[in-house]
């Protein structure tokens, strides 16, 4: 965790509150050390920069998980508008 805080430049105490919100839940070593993903490092990120910006925690946390939402309704959309509608088929 320490490393993770690290490279976002947040605290530890950060993360455990993403953890607390459920947004980001990082696997756990045989020792206990939690372990996270790229993936969840871009969504600390992600939220850190709403927190940065003033929104609080939870709202960021909303908002992260509804432009996840929004991202996979497109991918559905465009895989469902592919050339096979288009051609009517």
């Amino acid at each position: 965790m320490g490393r993770a805080a690290e490279i976002l430049g947040v605290t530890p105490a950060f993360l455990r509150a993403l953890g607390a919100t459920g947004l980001v839940e990082p696997q756990r070593s045989d020792g206990g050390h939690r372990r996270y993903s790229r993936a969840q490092l871009r969504i600390a990120a992600r939220a850190r920069e709403l927190v940065d910006r003033g929104t609080a925690l939870e709202a960021a946390s909303r908002i992260i998980s509804l432009e996840d939402q929004l991202a996979r309704a497109h991918e559905r959309n465009a895989e469902l508008s592919g050339p096979e509608a288009e051609s009517g088929g």
